[in-house]
């Protein structure tokens, strides 16, 4: 399930105020790069100035920061790329809302990029930040720069349209990136929920609630990420701001069309997984019965013996039968024929 870093203690903070959400060690790196056409550089910044530096009209500059914890690096970024505080304090603290935010000479957009949970096979979710501007993309996550690696790549070797568009465009190529990682996690959930039928048809066991609810609670977050998705890429196409182009809102209504085709598989694999909840309580209550027929017809068989035995228990001094040599024979006789009796009753209206 998605977890929420927690918030600073310091409760009534005035807004925009920056605390880290969590105590980390983990010092925040800036891989700066800045692209044209006709040139490419790469290279591992050590400040925000430098950043800030790069940026240029005649090139694309992609500030990547892996780091959200580190609040003076963020309030550097603001003071340089004039960032409004409430805007850097939704990127410290993270689990916020997919959303579209129009600053004016800015945009700000969150998003969530789905993981494998690396303790267990459940999802998780990390936000992913992004500030769009005239000539450049500042994206700032936890999630490491090898998540962006198949962009740069293309980046590197100049293939597509990426360094031949603008900011915007960059834009886009990373939200389709994002939107993407959603499929090979949808195809796993699939891989599960086939399991778990096939466990239902073999061996139906009480671990497979657990695995249902898991599977539940996957989907819950995924939706939670891909619904508001839509509106982000709805918005950045209706966003009257100049900095995403006509051009650029064709591609987006391709991405917008994959996170409909995603919310459609998560509606379906959880209709599926409800069925099979109502097929998992079938199947054991038809086994609950068949353990509960196969008691009754052996209570029902031994009703009857019991109560013979009980007669002959009693401790009546006149009983005739008891002083007949045969009688102890003839009654294993009378009860082995009221069993055979009852069995072929019960055989004849199709209880076994």
């Amino acid at each position: 399930m998605l977890r929420l870093r927690r918030r600073s203690t310091s409760l009534g903070a005035p807004p925009g105020f920056l605390v880290a959400g969590e105590t980390t060690e983990k010092k925040a790196k800036i891989n700066l790069i800045s692209y044209s056409p006709d040139d490419y550089q790469e290279k591992e910044a050590g400040t925000v100035e430098e950043c800030y530096g790069q940026v240029r009209e005649n090139q694309v500059t992609w500030v990547n920061i892996d780091g959200t914890q580190d609040v003076e690096l963020l309030n550097s970024i603001g003071e340089n790329f004039s960032i409004h505080p409430l805007a850097l304090e939704d990127v410290v603290h993270a689990g916020q809302r997919p959303k579209v935010e129009d600053f004016g000479e800015y945009l700000f957009i969150t998003i969530r990029l789905p993981r494998k949970a690396e303790t267990s096979s459940s999802v998780d979710a990390e936000q992913i930040s992004i500030f769009l501007g005239q000539n450049f993309v500042m994206t700032i996550h936890d999630a490491g720069f090898d998540i962006f690696e198949p962009v740069i790549r293309r980046m590197r070797e100049n293939k597509g349209r990426i360094r031949k568009m603008g900011a915007d465009y960059l834009l886009y190529v990373l939200i389709d990136l994002v939107v993407d990682q959603f499929f090979p996690v949808m195809e796993s959930i699939g891989d599960q929920i086939e399991d778990i039928e096939e466990e239902i048809q073999e061996n139906p066991s009480a671990n497979v609630v657990k695995k249902i609810r898991k599977i539940k609670h996957d989907l819950i977050l995924v939706r939670s990420s891909v619904w508001p998705m839509r509106e982000v890429i709805n918005g950045l196409q209706r966003e009257d701001s100049d900095l995403v182009t006509d051009s650029t809102n064709v591609f987006m209504r391709d991405v917008y069309d994959h996170t409909i085709q995603i919310a459609d598989i998560v509606e379906s694999y959880r209709d599926v997984l409800s069925e099979m909840f109502n097929v998992y309580l079938s199947v054991t209550a038809n086994s609950t019965n068949d353990v509960m027929k196969i008691l009754t017809i052996f209570a029902s068989i031994f009703i009857p013996l019991t109560f013979i035995a009980g007669i002959y228990g009693m401790n009546f001094d006149f009983m005739p039968e008891l002083h007949w040599k045969p009688a102890y024979f003839v009654m294993l006789g009378i009860m082995a024929a009221v069993t055979l009796a009852m069995l072929r009753f019960f055989r004849k209206r199709g209880w076994f």
